[in-house]
């Protein structure tokens, strides 16, 4: 097995930063150099990098791709291992018609270990050092295969990355000692560790990945006839001290393709407010026009470009042992290409500003449960999916006066302060209705939009629902988690006051602040900024 990896967009930037690098992450601008060095024993990664080669193959197999060289293209596809970490999430329940959704994440690596990918975006001096997931998509195919969801991570997110083991050599990479940026997940391993921090973010369950080759982009561009951009002015991002993808286009709409297709992905500086966020959105743009493209270009019915297709995209993936051959590609193929261009949505994790990095929102939360429950990012869902009742569990409570419970006061927002006093009074709650071993812990204010229950382990499970059946907080609200020694009810934004706990109703709205946008427009144009303009 073999993996390399690909570079982001401007290496000058680093030399410029010396502070920055002196952080403990690498990757600040858009290519750090990490001064700790990789334990593992190196392994050569292609490269791997767009999701637009994903959407390519996948849309284009069940044209006739899938069938041409068959063994030869599965011997171009290469394997790593699903998820690297030691909690999985378990898959969703099936609806009423046995259909459940697929999570597919899509992972971009900085790394330029191959000289045809370290010709196309520079950063020599990064060559062979570990390798960033600098680009990151879960796509959501729902159940009935109605609609799709892509949310993008900016890779700038700071969170905990879990501990993963590699299974090739057994090397253990300790969880990350607080938080850092998600974009280092892709060293601790391989892919299956960035598979294993999104799932402990967001709790969604992943079923396959797929990393995709940054070289692979501009022949697949090329394969398609090239895909159409648009931008508001005309732009050249290349600042005076050389920074920028180098792209300049004329005001208006073009069909890109090749070295200048991955100039567009790649760029920032330029874009909008020149950060990784408005890379994402360029990058939204182009792959909903790829689709586009790709379902509705009749040059495509072409064998001898569907087999050029088909060469290029087996070359460019690198996957999970679900996806290890053309079969299993053209199957997932027919699948993703149920779902019309209208009922596409595009979306970013909802984020803010901490200093020069990004950390996920409440309104992030919202997203991932959107996606947990399969629920529709256009808000076009038919009917509502109905609540999944949880199982209750096979071991009893102990009797309420046995019961240990910590009760901590979450109920600090971004618009207000803690409500004083919510963990006491929650407290002698219980004391009066038989839990005596209640107390509060004032020591702790953690943040929580919904009143939580959570749990460490099975044998506390039963307790943990008695605790929530008593306050009447639903069953749905009981956590297993291992950020707690015992019982530790979270009194949340929703309960400021009072004694008798109402839940809140759902809201099932895409949050504004995810930026979403739908497959089908074609009047999206990227706004330059002035001072990357030129007449």
């Amino acid at each position: 097995m073999t993996r390399s990896g690909v570079q982001g967009e401007d290496t000058q930037e680093e030399a410029a930063a010396a502070s920055e690098r002196a952080e403990a992450v690498r990757g600040d601008g858009d290519n750090g150099v990490e001064e700790a060095k990789d334990p593992r024993p190196r392994r050569r990664r292609r490269a791997l990098r767009w999701t637009a080669v994903l959407i390519a193959v996948v849309l284009a197999g069940s044209a006739g791709a899938g069938y041409l060289y068959y063994e030869h293209l599965n011997d171009n596809i290469r394997q790593d291992a699903l998820n690297l970490g030691d909690n999985k999430v378990a898959a969703p329940t099936p609806n009423a018609a046995g259909q459940t959704p697929l999570n597919i994440l899509v992972i971009g690596s900085d790394a330029r270990d191959s000289e045809e990918n370290q010709q196309l975006g520079g950063a020599r001096e990064t060559f062979g050092s570990t390798p960033l997931a600098d680009v990151q998509m879960l796509v959501h195919l729902s159940a009935d295969r109605s609609n799709m969801s892509v949310v993008s991570m900016p890779r700038d997110t700071l969170l905990e990355i879990p501990k993963c083991t590699d299974p090739d050599d057994g090397t253990v990479y300790p969880a990350s000692e607080g938080r850092v940026m998600t974009n280092q997940s892709l060293g601790h391993g391989g892919p299956g560790c960035t598979v294993a921090t999104w799932q402990e973010l967001t709790g969604i369950h992943i079923d396959h990945f797929v990393m995709v080759d940054f070289a692979g982009v501009v022949s697949m561009a090329d394969a398609v006839g090239g895909v159409p951009v648009c931008v508001d002015a005309n732009i050249h991002s290349r600042d005076g001290q050389g920074h920028g993808s180098g792209l300049k286009l004329a005001k208006g709409t073009h069909p890109v393709k090749g070295e200048q297709a991955l100039q567009w992905l790649r760029t920032r500086y330029g874009f909008e407010d020149g950060s990784d966020l408005a890379r994402a959105k360029a990058q939204h743009m182009y792959l909903n026009s790829m689709v586009r493209v790709l379902r509705e270009n009749a040059t495509l019915s072409s064998p001898n470009k569907l087999r050029r297709l088909a060469e290029e995209a087996t070359g460019a993936l690198t996957v999970d042992p679900g996806l290890d051959s053309v079969k299993k590609l053209y199957d997932l193929s027919n699948e993703l290409r149920k779902v019309k261009p209208e009922r596409i949505t595009m979306t970013t994790m909802p984020n803010r500003y901490v200093g020069a990095r990004v950390e996920p929102t409440e309104d992030a939360e919202q997203l991932f449960r959107l996606v947990r429950e399969d629920i529709a990012l256009d808000g076009k869902d038919t009917e509502k999916k109905p609540d999944a009742e949880p199982e209750p569990p096979a071991d009893p409570a102990a009797p309420d006066d046995e019961i240990a419970v910590q009760v901590r006061n979450g109920t600090r927002t971004d618009e207000l302060g803690t409500a004083p006093g919510r963990a006491n009074a929650i407290t002698g709650l219980l004391v009066e209705r038989g839990f005596t071993k209640a107390v509060a812990d004032p020591s702790v204010l953690p943040r929580e939009d919904r009143t939580v229950i959570r749990y460490p382990s099975a044998d506390l499970e039963g307790d943990a629902w008695r605790v929530a059946e008593s306050l009447g907080v639903p069953a749905s609200s009981v956590k297993r988690s291992t950020d707690v020694s015992g019982v530790t009810l979270v009194v949340g934004a929703d309960w400021r006051e009072g004694t008798a706990y109402r839940a809140p109703g759902s809201d099932d709205s895409t949050p504004e602040s995810a930026e979403a946008l739908n497959g089908a427009d074609e009047s999206a144009c990227m706004h330059v900024n002035p001072a990357f303009t030129w007449s």
